[in-house]
């Protein structure tokens, strides 16, 4: 393991976020507060608790994994694009450096910072509302999962991209709907049978609940199947990515 390349793609990655540190961090915290504000005070004033949990309190969690699954997603994707976009991915696939470093590299510090800001907002929003965290240890975990797993995505969606569009068109278009419809405002149960059963083909809809669920010790669906659709969507990004690399596909081209 060329622990020397993975360390010095990691940290050319972190350096680019502390040097564009009001894009990269306080934009994102900014924009979640709002949305805590906005909807803690709109609907938390007509809507007093959610199975027991004060509203306010009951969307922190959907509101950190909306910002993660965005940042994750979109800081991976860059990361890659950008080496494709001025040719200087060709230096680092013809250094002796494996696939493994190279996704090491890339994803880790997308992950990180991911994982940065969404603990920056979790401590924000205790100065909004009294947040119980029930299993702090699988919180942490389920967070680290996440971003790590929409990380991987975003680096193949960088892969992807032949122009910088492309790179905010599944974030935008994808993602964000998917999480607003997974739950992140509301509990699943509180939908008509119908579309409770419709809304658990959303695979955001398992990240909630399972993130959720460490805060306040419940969740719409079991925890054993939101840890079983993390890992699933984890290997199937590690087998696309394999495949990516062995074939070269939009990267030798």
């Amino acid at each position: 393991m060329n622990l020397h390349a993975i360390r010095a793609i990691y940290l050319f990655e972190m350096a680019r976020t502390f040097r564009t540190i009001w894009q990269s961090v306080v934009s994102p915290v900014i924009s979640t507060s709002l949305y805590f504000v906005v909807f803690g005070a709109a609907i938390g004033s007509r809507i007093e608790t959610v199975e027991g949990v004060s509203y306010g309190a009951f969307i922190v969690p959907g509101l950190i994994m909306l910002t993660v699954l965005q940042q994750s997603v979109t800081n991976a994707a860059f990361g890659i694009y950008f080496p494709k976009f001025v040719g200087t991915i060709y230096e680092i696939l013809s250094a002796p450096v494996t696939v493994v470093e190279i996704v090491i590299g890339y994803v880790g510090a997308a992950a990180t910072k991911a994982l940065m800001i969404g603990l920056i907002i979790l401590g924000t929003a205790n100065l909004f509302v009294d947040l119980p965290i029930a299993h702090p240890v699988w919180m942490l975990a389920f967070l680290v999962m996440t971003t790590f797993s929409f990380a991987m995505l975003g680096f193949i969606l960088g892969i992807w991209a032949k122009n910088f569009e492309q790179l905010n068109l599944v974030p935008m278009l994808v993602i964000t709907p998917l999480v607003f419809l997974g739950g992140s405002f509301y509990s699943i149960s509180m939908l008509p049978p119908v579309w409770q059963s419709i809304t658990l083909f959303n695979p955001v809809v398992y990240l909630i609940s399972g993130f959720r669920w460490s805060f306040f010790g419940m969740a719409d669906v079991p925890v054993a199947a939101s840890l079983a659709a993390i890992a699933l969507f984890a290997g199937l990004c590690l087998v696309a990515i394999w495949a990516i690399f062995r074939t070269g596909w939009r990267l030798r081209s």
